[in-house]
């Protein structure tokens, strides 16, 4: 994705259509709204049930925490100033992520890490060919619903083993200058199209869909990438 997605879009906007999926998604791991945007997501991918090839692109949400994070209390202070801020946007996560099966834990959350590792792992996995989208999943749900640190070095490798790499492979990547700056390379495509929130769903390089936007307005996406179909007075997406 050397383009803007800016670019890309307007430049594919008078493509043919094809009756098939790629989608590009921008996320952050320890991002609540990334979350409940890729179960949203699978289910649109599951109500189409064509054939899809996806990617993960980096997103840093907090690219400015330190290499080794922050204590939980520490870092929602420092985001929204009081508990009678956090209050009601974890409550709000709370409610959106049952409706997609999300039990988020934020009690069991003790610290918040800086994500680059994880997504260095992801990058790993896609160069290993490893359904990348699966192990999304499962560092969601460690972080989220189990409250692991899943910036621990140890964590990250008892996750990916389950997808098949090996301890070595991880350590190798976490370590990795190369891979690291390959990370920050993609992240910084993507922010300098324009991208100030994430999830963000990147259709067919034809259509672009920011925030955790409802299965039934995602499936509209699909029909529309692919067919140039759907409804074109489809909501402008909401920022998270």
């Amino acid at each position: 994705m050397n383009e803007t997605l800016s670019d890309i879009v307007r430049l594919n906007d008078r493509t043919k259509p094809t009756a098939s999926l790629h989608v590009e998604v921008i996320a952050d791991l320890v991002c609540p709204f990334s979350f409940v945007g890729k179960r949203r997501f699978d289910a649109a991918l599951n109500a189409v049930q064509g054939p899809s090839d996806i990617c993960w692109y980096p997103y840093q949400l907090n690219p400015d925490i330190p290499r080794e994070g922050l204590p939980l209390d520490v870092y929602l202070t420092q985001r929204f100033s009081t508990p009678a801020n956090v209050d009601p946007v974890l409550e709000f996560l709370r409610v959106e992520g049952e409706s997609v099966g999300i039990e988020f834990r934020f009690d069991r959350i003790q610290h918040v890490p800086n994500s680059l590792p994880v997504h260095q792992v992801m990058q790993l996995a896609e160069t290993f060919g490893k359904d990348s989208t699966a192990l999304a999943e499962d560092f969601f749900s460690a972080f989220f619903e189990q409250g692991r640190n899943i910036g621990d070095r140890e964590v990250l490798t008892d996750i990916a083993a389950a997808h098949g790499i090996g301890a070595s492979e991880i350590g190798k990547a976490i370590d990795s200058e190369k891979l690291k700056q390959l990370v920050l390379t993609r992240e910084a495509q993507v922010r300098s199209s324009g991208i100030a929130g994430i999830p963000g769903f990147l259709i067919n390089r034809r259509l672009l869909v920011v925030g955790a936007q409802e299965t039934d307005n995602i499936v509209n996406a699909f029909d529309r990438a692919m067919f140039g179909e759907g409804d074109d007075g489809l909501a402008p997406p909401q920022l998270h």
